[in-house]
């Protein structure tokens, strides 16, 4: 049995209003089992560190800001880090976006920390060596199937959302995105010259059964530890990979999980709906394709693409339980706003926390990060893209050193 807790803001210390809901304590990543180490003597952890392209270095120096407070701090566990280049920073120096080498480092780290990816100084790279790449073949090699992309709205944050506050206040859904097929991975996918000299574009969309029911397990596990209610969306009416995936996840549930409410919905159907009543809405489990588009509009409605961290797991290794996982922002590269110190890196530190709770079992800790991160938007802290009116602006590393400020009191 898949075995899930928390989410990046779960079980948190009480805090005051900016914390996230009860609700939203319970985004569990269902039953995810992370190491016990409440007897253990000090503890290493390997982090692969991968910053990649435009905000990424920034925003990943503030992670390791806060990995500096922990190793200086934590008598439990200590952090090893490794630091390598993935995306356009590869391409730059390899001539292709990840490397063998690269690629070994992440299978032996006990996680992998990511930034971001890509930008216009890549744009006309060769299409199988694009920055993007690099990520895909991680997810792949790893096979890091299920990818969890929380969308929380701080209550301090709910004036900051695209929609009204009671739209989206106390918002606390959870998108299960498959991540190692689809059309992202399916073969052929090519553009070719015609005999009429005109280009034809082909991607192509598979799914099996298998991949289908893994994924729908992980969401149905997810959803009895939340709000019991699993929306399942796909394209059945003009996709046969549509109709596949409606019919797996129906047997999947009739057979092993008729306790949890399912509701299958056409995924652009999904996508209005969540404009219209977000709340609605608790496991949302789809394909890749779909997963990566509605998770970045449900992101939105939380006031930022820069609040939103998630976590990408693979299957417990047989011998020794513990998943491969990839943690990473919601947000892209930013390239507008790279090297001007503007980046929010709420989003990255969060990954990190979820680092800590899923791959280190380090719930305290994480418990402490999210914590911290609440109490820094309670001060009225901002950054350019969630600045409101009477609070305070502030940069990348400033947001970063206000959030170790609150681990430390936190701490004291």
């Amino acid at each position: 049995m898949l075995m899930l807790a928390g989410r990046a803001s779960d079980a948190r210390v009480p805090c005051p209003a900016e914390c996230c809901t009860t609700a939203a304590r319970g985004l569990a990543m269902s039953r995810i089992s992370a190491p016990d180490h409440t007897k253990a003597p000090m503890t290493t952890h390997k982090l692969l560190l991968l910053p990649g392209d435009g905000i990424g270095p920034e925003v990943m120096a503030e992670v390791e800001r806060v990995l500096a407070f922990f190793n200086k701090r934590s008598t439990k566990a200590k952090f090893d880090t490794e630091t390598d280049v993935v995306g356009g920073a590869s391409i730059d120096i390899h001539g292709i976006p990840v490397t063998d080498a690269c690629v070994a480092k992440a299978d032996k780290a006990d996680a992998i920390v990511f930034g971001s990816v890509g930008g216009p100084k890549w744009d006309k790279v060769k299409y199988e060596i694009r920055p993007e790449a690099g990520l895909l073949r991680l997810r792949k090699d790893l096979d890091l199937f299920a990818n969890l992309r929380p969308a929380i709205c701080y209550p301090a944050l709910a004036e900051a959302s695209s929609l009204r506050r009671e739209h989206v206040e106390g918002l606390d859904i959870l998108i299960l995105r498959e991540l190692t097929g689809g059309t992202y991975f399916g073969e052929p996918k090519e553009i070719v010259t015609l005999e009429d000299g005109q280009q034809r574009a082909v991607d192509t969309t598979v799914y099996t059964t298998a991949e289908i029911e893994r994924i729908a397990r992980v969401a149905f596990e997810l959803a009895r530890n939340r709000k019991n209610k699993v929306h399942s969306a796909e394209k059945r009416n003009v996709m046969k990979t549509g109709v596949l995936w409606n019919q797996v996840v129906t047997a999947v549930h009739q057979k092993e999980y008729k306790d949890v409410q399912l509701e299958h919905i056409l995924a652009d159907a999904c996508a209005m709906q969540l404009v219209r009543n977000p709340k609605q809405f608790d496991v949302i489990v789809c394909d890749n394709l779909f997963g990566d588009m509605l998770s970045d509009e449900a992101a939105m409605l939380t006031g930022s693409i820069g609040m939103l961290p998630s976590a990408s797991l693979g299957a417990p290794d047989p011998k020794t339980g513990k998943r491969k996982a990839l943690y990473e922002p919601v947000h892209g590269s930013a390239p507008d706003i790279a090297g001007k110190g503007l980046a929010n890196p709420i989003a990255q530190i969060a990954s990190f926390g979820m680092t800590l709770r899923y791959s280190c079992g380090l719930a305290k800790e994480a418990d402490l990060v999210d914590k911290a991160i609440a109490d820094v938007l309670a001060q009225g802290y901002r950054t350019g893209d969630i600045m409101q009116p009477n609070m305070r602006k502030v940069g990348t590393t400033e947001m970063g050193k206000a959030i170790v400020g609150a681990l430390e009191k936190l701490a004291a």
